[in-house]
Formats: C-alpha cells, sequence, structure tokens
C-alpha cells in the first residue's frame, strides 16, 4: 500500500497559498480574455500576441544561458511548448467557437484526472493515496456544479467536445513531461523557453488565420492595434502577459516541483470557482445556490485531499 504523499517542509503551507494564487490568476484570464473578444481580436490572436510580449519581457529579464545543456532537453522544452501553450490555448479557444461553454468547461476540468491517472501509472512517487483521490473527486463534482451553475443542459458536439477533451490531454501532457527537468534548470529559464517555443509554434497560425480574412489594407495581420490606446483593453492585455503569463507559469511550474504534479493539480479544480466570482464582479454574470454548493465541494475535496493528519 503506498502511503499519502508527505508534503511536511515548513514552507508548505507557502507552495500551497502560491498554487491558490496562480489559479486565481487563470480563473480571471477566461474574463480578461472575454474582454479582448468583445474589442475585436480574434482567440488566435490574443494568446500569440500574449505569447510574444510574455516571452519578451522574461527574454529582457534572463538572457545569459539561452540553451539547454542537452538536446534531448531541447526537445522536452519543445513538446512543453506546443502542449501547454500552443496546442493547448488552440485546441480550448476554437472548442469554445463550436460547443457551449459549459461543455468545454467540464471537458477540460477533468484534465487533473487524467493527470492523476498517468502521474500514477508513470511515476510511483506521485501516486495518491485513497483519501486523496477521495478528496480529488468530490472536488471534481464541485467543478461540475460550478460550471453548470445551475443550467443542466448540455448539447452535445462532437468535434468541439472532442477538441476540448485534447485540450485537457495537452495540458497533462505538459504537467508530466515538464517534471523531467525539475532541478536541471532554473525556473525563469524553463518558463521562457516554453514561451519561446510557444511563441515560435503559434505565429504560423496566426499568419494562416489572417491569409484566410479579408485583412484591410492598414491593419497588419488584422490585429485592431490601435484599441490597445483604451485602457480596458491594455489593462486586460497587461493581466494576461504580465499575471496569467508570467507569474502564473513561474509560479506553477516551481509548484508543480515542490508539491508534485498530481497533488499540485487538483487547484486546477478551483479554477471555474474564481472565473465565475470574477464574471459576477466584473461583468455581472449570475450565480446560483449550486455554484455555491460546488464551491463548497471544491474548498472541501481539495483541503482532504492536499491536507493530512500530522
Amino acid at each position: 500500500m503506498i502511503p499519502c504523499l508527505n508534503k511536511s517542509a515548513p514552507n508548505a503551507v507557502l507552495w500551497h497559498l502560491l498554487a491558490i494564487a496562480t489559479i486565481s490568476f487563470w480563473g480571471t484570464s477566461f474574463v480578461s480574455t472575454k474582454v479582448l473578444l468583445y474589442h475585436g481580436f480574434s482567440a488566435v490572436q490574443i494568446f500569440t500576441l500574449r505569447f510574444i510580449v510574455t516571452y519578451l519581457i522574461l527574454l529582457a529579464a534572463s538572457h545569459r544561458k539561452m540553451r539547454c545543456d542537452h538536446w534531448k532537453h531541447e526537445l522536452i522544452l519543445f513538446v512543453c511548448g506546443i502542449t501547454g501553450c500552443t496546442l493547448y490555448f488552440w485546441t480550448e479557444n476554437t472548442a469554445l467557437t463550436l460547443s457551449p461553454s459549459s461543455n468545454v468547461s467540464l471537458i477540460v476540468g477533468t484534465n487533473p484526472l487524467l493527470i492523476m491517472i498517468f502521474g500514477g501509472l508513470l511515476y510511483k512517487g506521485e501516486r495518491l493515496c485513497k483519501r486523496q483521490i477521495v478528496g480529488s473527486l468530490i472536488t471534481f463534482v464541485g467543478m461540475v456544479l460550478v460550471v453548470l451553475n445551475g443550467k443542466f443542459i448540455l448539447k452535445l458536439s462532437p468535434v468541439g467536445d472532442f477538441l476540448a477533451f485534447s485540450s485537457g490531454v495537452m495540458w497533462a501532457i505538459y504537467s508530466l513531461v515538464i517534471r523531467q527537468l525539475n532541478g536541471k534548470y532554473s525556473t525563469l529559464f524553463i518558463t521562457r523557453k516554453v514561451y519561446f517555443y510557444g511563441m515560435l509554434t503559434s505565429i504560423p497560425i496566426m499568419l494562416v488565420e489572417s491569409s484566410r480574412q479579408n485583412v484591410a489594407a492598414d491593419s497588419f495581420l488584422g490585429i485592431p492595434w490601435d484599441h490597445f490606446a483604451e485602457p480596458v483593453v491594455a489593462l486586460n492585455f497587461l493581466c494576461l502577459a504580465v499575471f496569467s503569463s508570467i507569474f502564473g507559469f513561474l509560479i506553477w511550474n516551481k509548484v508543480l516541483k515542490q508539491l508534485g504534479t498530481v497533488l499540485a493539480s487538483n487547484y486546477i479544480y478551483a479554477g471555474p470557482l474564481v472565473t465565475i466570482i470574477t464574471a459576477v464582479i466584473a461583468i455581472g454574470e449570475h450565480i446560483t445556490m449550486v455554484a455555491i454548493a460546488g464551491g463548497v465541494a471544491i474548498v472541501a475535496g481539495m483541503v482532504l485531499a492536499e491536507f493530512k493528519k500530522k
């Protein structure tokens, strides 16, 4: 019988708090993305510009070491860049155009379950005990209630739902592959390289998209550059590039190392809860008692899964 993961280091509470902070950044990013979509940006433009700006900022902060010590490590970072950045955002955003957002949120939200399953199969140190598995399942049920928010009407869309599931698979691959570089390079270096390959592989997608559209002569790549003069657009884009991307990935890569990939991924279930709270405050969306019950289940399940009796 495999014992519960022991994370009793003095700073363990700090890493749990940082995990919560990261999920808070990512939860609010959905609202920021929606604001940019309302102002004429396409989903591909948003994540490509986000990757470019994020990489340039990280490059300015860390540029002494440009390459990995081994080509295999470079290949690992390429896989992480294309799965955790480009393919993850492309499949998720495309799924949102084909399936109801509730479908997408539910399907993408299953990726911690995928991480728990594959992480336990691939890495013995990532296996959870029974109590932690029960806590994870309770948190998953809470996430479902929050996403549905009292609306139990789901419409099947095979292509959109498949893309949403692919998005969850991409994130699971990223989370399990990135752990191979723990201790070999600094978190800043790893994050910068991931965004470099994310930028490198997303630019062609944006170019293909612009070639298929009737782009105005005075608009480079069809991007509404003049909208960046609006404070609401500039601030929401900076939130995506700085808080969700730079701080989010820097902290999350460190959290994965300190708490373990499987255990840390349970916090992803809280993303929809953060999103719906932010939406209520920022854009006036309605929250039901079902979603509140889901929020309680999320917190209870995470406490059960993450913390142990001394």
